[in-house]
Parts: C-alpha cells; sequence; structure tokens
C-alpha cells in the first residue's frame, strides 16, 4: 500500500513563521516534499508552479505586473526560475506588509542571490526543508537532539536476544519520499535520474556551466569521498579540471542543496586545530545510490559505510534542529594529532560533541575525541553523545556522554528497535488515519 501522506515536524515553525511576517520562503532541494507540505498546510492558498513554462515567461517579461495581478494567498513554487520576482514581491509588501501573504518555495538557495538578500530584508522568513528524517518516517515525536541539548540522557541496558536496528538497510534508503516508495533497485535507478534531471534543469537556472559530465563526475566522486575533509586540488587533479572550477561546482551543488560544507571548530587560543571542512552528501540514499553500495555490503565496505553513517547522523541532527532550534550552530572538530569530533553543536556559549562509530560495540578509546574537545571548550562543554550500532545506551568516562544507540536517532525507545518493514507499515498506518492525499 502506497505512503499517503506524511507530516512533517517542521510544520508548526512553518504556520507561526506565516502568522506574522508577509513573505515565508521553504527552501530544501528538489523532491523533498515542499510542494506537499505548502498546500497540507494551507489548502484554500492560491497554487502556481513556475516550472510551468507559460507562468515562468509571464514572470519574467513583466514580473511587477505577475506580482500585482496574484492571489491575496498565494503559493509560488520555484521561485528561484524566477529571482526578478523578489523587487516585485518587495514592492507589494511594502504597501501592505500582511502576514502570509506570500509562500514560496525554492530548489536553490536564494539567500546566495544578493538581490533577494537586499530586497526582503525584514520582510521574509527563510526556513529548510530537509529530505525526510527517520524520525519522521517512524513518526515518532521523540527528538534525540532534544533529550541531547536538555540533559536528559541516561544509562539504559536492554537484553541482548533483541535485534539490532537495521542501519545499513536505512542509510541506503535516504530521505527522498519517492524512493521510499520503491523496492532497492529501483530507487537506486531513481537517484540516479534524479541527479541527472537536476545538472540538466536545475544548474541552468542559477549558472552556465560548459560541462555537465565534469559536473556529474565530481558529484559520484563526492558520494565515495563524505564526511571526508575537502580538498579542492586533489579532487582538481583526480577529475583533471581546474581548482576554480571545482570550486565553482561545489558552490553550485551546494546552493541547490545536494552537498553540505561543514565547517571546523576553532577556538583563537586553539592553534593546533585543523580549519579544513568537512563535506557530506545531504541524502545518504543518494550517496549509497552513486557510490553503488547495497545494505548487503555492510561488512565487506566497512570503511565507506562508516562515512555514509557520519553524513548520516549529522544531516539527521541538523534536520532536527530546523524543527527544534534553528539557532544551533554546527561545526566538526579535529586537531594535528588526528583527534577529532565528527560533528560539534554550539548554543551561545554551551557546547555538545557527537562521535559516530559504525561498530556495535563501544572501548574506551572511543571517547578520546570528546575528552578532547571537552578540554578545549572549557566549561563550555555540556557533554556529548557516541552513537554507535548496538543496544545499549551507556555512560561514558568523558563527564556528561554517554554511548547511544543509532535506533534513538531515528525517534526509537531504548530496547525497542524495529525493522525497516515495521517502519513503513507504521507510515501507512498513520496515513490511513489522517485520510490525506499525497
Amino acid at each position: 500500500m502506497a505512503i499517503s501522506y506524511l507530516p512533517r515536524l517542521i510544520r508548526d515553525r512553518i504556520v507561526e513563521s506565516l502568522a506574522d511576517t508577509p513573505v515565508v520562503c521553504l527552501l530544501g532541494p528538489r523532491q523533498v516534499g515542499k510542494t506537499t507540505l505548502a498546500q497540507h498546510i494551507d489548502p484554500e492558498r492560491a497554487y502556481l508552479n513556475l516550472d510551468d513554462s507559460t507562468l515562468l515567461e509571464a514572470a519574467r517579461q513583466d514580473p511587477v505586473g505577475f506580482v500585482e495581478s496574484l492571489p491575496e494567498r498565494v503559493i509560488l513554487d520555484e521561485v528561484q526560475r524566477a529571482p526578478e520576482l523578489l523587487l516585485a514581491i518587495k514592492s507589494v509588501v511594502d504597501r501592505d506588509r500582511q502576514p502570509g501573504r506570500f509562500l514560496l518555495t525554492g530548489s536553490a538557495n536564494l539567500l546566495l542571490l544578493p538581490r533577494a538578500q537586499d530586497s526582503l530584508a525584514g520582510r521574509m522568513e527563510v526556513i529548510y526543508l530537509h529530505p525526510l528524517a527517520e524520525q519522521e518516517k517512524r513518526v515518532s515525536t521523540t527528538t534525540l537532539l532534544a533529550t541531547l541539548t536538555e540533559g536528559k540522557l541516561a544509562p539504559t541496558m536492554v537484553s541482548d536476544s533483541l535485534p539490532l536496528s537495521p542501519t545499513a538497510e536505512v542509510l541506503c534508503q535516504g530521505g527522498y519520499p519517492e524512493p521510499n516508495r520503491r523496492p532497492p533497485r529501483r530507487a537506486r535507478q531513481w537517484y540516479r535520474q534524479y541527479l541527472n534531471a537536476i545538472v540538466q534543469r536545475d544548474v541552468r537556472d542559477i549558472a552556465a556551466i560548459q560541462d555537465e559530465d565534469s559536473m556529474l563526475r565530481l558529484v559520484e566522486l563526492l558520494a565515495y569521498r563524505t564526511a571526508g575533509l575537502l580538498n579542492i586540488s586533489n579532487l582538481s587533479k583526480e577529475l583533471g579540471i581546474e581548482r576554480a572550477t571545482v570550486t565553482h561546482y561545489l558552490n553550485i551543488l551546494e546552493r541547490l542543496f545536494l552537498v553540505h560544507r561543514l565547517p571546523a571548530w576553532h577556538r583563537n587560543q586553539a592553534k593546533r586545530l585543523i580549519k579544513s571542512p568537512k563535506l557530506h552528501l545531504v541524502d545518504t540514499g543518494l550517496a549509497a545510490a552513486l557510490g553503488r553500495l547495497t545494505p548487503d555490503q555492510w561488512l565487506t565496505e566497512a570503511e565507506r559505510f562508516g562515512a555514509l553513517l557520519e553524513s548520516h547522523v549529522v544531516e539527521q541532527l541538523i534536520a532536527q534542529a530546523s524543527w527544534l532550534d534553528p539557532e544551533l550552530r554546527f561545526s566538526h572538530y579535529r586537531d594535528k594529532d588526528q583527534v577529532e569530533v565528527d560533528l560539534v553543536i554550539e548554543r551561545g556559549q554551551e557546547l555538545w560533541g557527537v562521535e559516530v562509530k559504525r561498530s556495535a560495540s563501544v572501548q574506551v578509546k572511543d571517547a578520546a575525541g570528546l575528552a578532547r574537545l571537552a578540554d578545549q571548550a572549557g566549561k563550555g562543554f555540556r557533554g556529548g553523545m557516541l552513537l554507535y550500532t548496538g543496544r545499549h545506551c551507556l555512560r561514558l568516562q568523558v563527564p556528561g556522554c554517554f554511548a547511544v544507540p543509532i535506533g534513538m536517532l531515528w525517534g526509537e525507545e531504548p530496547g525497542k528497535p524495529i525493522s525497516s518493514e515495521e517502519a513503513l507499515q507504521a507510515l501507512v498506518d498513520h496515513a490511513q488515519e489522517l485520510d490525506m492525499g499525497y
């Protein structure tokens, strides 16, 4: 049975923004459910899609006239295709600052357009919609990020007879709604077609590139190197293209929400820290498809699955922050002794660390990065967690730190892992209760 509708946990934040802000812009990759979410929030709102060539031409030819003729409350889908509309929207908003007048969606980051920053500053709130978080797929209200930052982690021991969470399957499935409806082989094909379509269509909307094949090869190479330190010179050599071209392509891919640069954490007094960012593919389903990884390779491709798991944890926690606390800041820690922490979370002067391990067991040495980060952060360190693929939530020797089963990131209660099939059935049951169309 197909999934009818999957509620998004960021919905309340969008509703709150529409109540006091004239323009709300929902940004995120194509095919993550922006249109569906916007229409479910306000089914009565007029809807116009700028992928329609006729509407797009009208918007580009006469942006002021186009905006002036719009209904009172409107959804403008794929607004990055006609950035000329932004100044016209500003003009309308300045005459009437009615909250919730415009709900925009975009598959490219409008904040990187100078005209968007200038024209809609103070008038627009931007909200990012990530691919489906595993917590959303399981229709859980338990958010691990909140448990961490509220200091509510606690040791929990469970029976060793309980099955382990299906980590490899989750990583390869990813968070785009459409491939989650398909069997694995068809899902992998969807991801490849998806990437081709974006490069052939969306890239042209925001940048002129001469070599689409090189960009596709770059994304595939990044899929093999997700969660690694970004080395543009190395990428340039492997692809046989100029450094400046690699930098340009990376900027485009980041603007299209396909990759994410995670900056290095540093304090001024920490002279021995590595300042290079890490690069993550935003969705592990896409990364696995491009990297030709399947769940049955979990044991034979341990290193690559370890990197994929790190990207998964980073992007899941960033997605959770989008509905929990969008002011949280994220980075990674690495020093010249090769001691690292995969994710550093900051709120004001408070700081937490998150380390990721593919193994189902934990050793004392696995907490070395968290211990080093705690030392560097000083009084601001509030604790951390080591996410791993085992069963128990265990206290680590670093104060405030715990080894946490990966299932807790997905909203599972400790000791109650569920299979991918059970999670899918939960979605189907929930959709039937809502009785909504996708």
